[in-house]
């Protein structure tokens, strides 16, 4: 019997990654950068945002107290703003939206309930000075 052995291929011979995981395991993916041998995702790491960075300039140029839902609804456009040019992460800005979002939902708690307030108060005319009919 004879066995056929395949010639390896030339992704095969192509220099791999130097990254090991955590595991020990090297990176599976070719190398990119022959300089530091490491591959396209370990080449050029991600920066790190900073989810403590303060962007109250940013989100809240003038400090308001989100009494409308137009304060909100600007508040989420600069989110976004600031989303998309990378300065806040997207986990951050789920959870500022979230918070707006209960806000929003409290704002019409609040119309709710004062309304119901106005319906249940008992009906009062001061007539005040008004001369009484003769009996």
């Amino acid at each position: 019997m004879t066995q056929l052995l395949s010639a390896p291929s030339s992704t095969e011979d192509a220099p791999r990654c130097r990254h090991l995981t955590v595991n020990g395991r090297q990176c599976r993916h070719r190398v990119l950068d022959t300089q530091s041998d490491l591959c396209f995702r370990h080449a050029r790491p991600l920066p790190m945002q900073s989810d403590s960075e303060d962007l109250s300039p940013d989100l809240l140029p003038q400090l308001s107290p989100f009494d409308s839902a137009v304060d909100i609804n600007q508040f989420l456009a600069r989110l976004l703003v600031l989303v998309t040019k990378g300065r806040v992460s997207p986990r951050r800005a789920s959870v500022l939206a979230y918070i707006t979002n209960q806000l929003l939902h409290s704002h019409h708690a609040i119309e709710r309930k004062q309304a119901i307030d106005l319906k249940n108060e008992p009906f009062t005319v001061d007539f005040g000075d008004l001369p009484r009919p003769p009996r």
